[in-house]
């Protein structure tokens, strides 16, 4: 069976702003890589080598940082949306680049551990039309939920409920034929979820589920998106594009840690400086950032070259690039500093925008 792979990153990733002001979120810096590179080491290490990547916003970083692929061993190709086409739209919009007869569909924010080989076992053995990732979830009332039966074939497509009949859930990965691929309606917006899946469905389409329980986190937020980065570096999440051994720390090149305390799979950028005394845990310091004597950070992300001031404490934080908190500072539970903006020192702030 041949197979593509489409990665859609077209998304602005308002929910991780203002971090994405400055980058498209498949392209910030994610346990030392751009997010994205992560998924293409799992893509290559399939054995899939042509990948077309979705793009809309800040199409052009991509193609910048990554070219032709050639050094990830890969063959990319990009496809630019002119305006939001939702998920359904743009597989579509793809279609005329696509080789195989069949691919696969990644969304572009999802930080997966599925094997991916036994997927397309699955959607080759099955002869399905559309398969479909389905995660096993704890708490799967907070998602839509995707029941199956028997043999595996999905029997329908159910919005959130309070008490869903399975634990089952859209993953944000599928393996289309291309012949349904193009059956997509073109040029419009169109949502798998609402649209072409029942709409398969109701047409008799064979629609597979390939469940899994392996490791799986959307990193849409800024707190997921942390937990992503830590887990990559400590080895809880696969990966083959970690620039550095797995384990408590990843402190990139040119960055200077003096006596400070790292842990909970932190990743220190190039260039960053950490003095003496301050504890980093669980978080992600982008390039050139500063943080001063005895400041501690927790389950936080530092915009590329922010300052942290002495003493002071963010836990739960995001600070935009190039923002100042001052020394004796406190920001707690959700506080995001928006780009160069500038706290005094001894500020106190909680859950709001500064």
């Amino acid at each position: 069976m041949t197979v593509d792979a489409v990665v859609l990153v077209g998304g602005k990733g308002t929910r991780l702003r203002p971090l994405t002001l400055s980058a498209p979120k498949p392209m910030l810096p994610t346990a030392g890589v751009p997010f994205l590179s992560h998924l293409l080491s799992r893509v290559r290490a399939a054995g899939i080598t042509h990948v077309v990547l979705g793009t809309s916003y800040q199409a052009e970083v991509f193609e910048q940082y990554f070219g032709d692929g050639a050094a990830l061993g890969l063959e990319l190709e990009y496809v630019v949306e002119d305006e939001p086409l939702d998920t359904g739209g743009a597989i579509r919009n793809v279609y005329d680049r696509l080789r195989a007869e069949h691919a696969v569909i990644f969304n572009g924010d999802i930080l997966s551990g599925a094997d991916l080989g036994a997927l397309l076992r699955s959607h080759h053995d099955s002869g399905a039309d559309v398969t479909l990732h389905l995660q096993r979830v704890a708490d799967p009332s907070r998602f839509g939920s995707v029941p199956t039966d028997e043999n595996g074939r999905v029997t329908a497509f159910l919005e959130k409920t309070p008490n869903p009949p399975t634990d089952q859930i859209n993953a944000g990965c599928y393996v289309f034929r291309r012949s349904v691929v193009e059956s997509i309606p073109a040029g419009r917006r169109v949502s798998v979820e609402r649209e072409t899946f029942p709409g398969l469905l109701a047409d008799g389409a064979h629609l597979h589920g390939f469940v899994d329980a392996s490791y799986w986190l959307d990193v849409g937020t800024p707190e997921a998106f942390v937990r992503g980065s830590a887990d990559l570096v400590r080895g809880i999440a696969p990966t083959s594009a970690l620039p550095g051994p797995v384990g408590e720390a990843l402190v990139l090149d040119g960055a200077k840690v003096d006596g400070a305390n790292l842990t909970g799979g932190t990743t220190i950028g190039a260039g960053a400086e950490v003095a003496a005394g301050a504890s980093i845990s669980g978080s992600v310091l982008f390039d050139g950032v500063s943080v001063a004597e005895d400041a501690v950070v927790e389950e936080s992300v530092l915009g590329k070259g922010s300052k942290v001031g002495k003493g002071a404490v963010l836990r739960g934080v995001v600070l935009g690039d190039g923002a100042t908190v001052g020394a004796g500072c406190e920001l707690l539970n959700g506080a995001r500093v928006w780009p160069g903006a500038t706290l005094a020192d001894n500020s106190i702030r909680f859950s709001s925008d500064c």
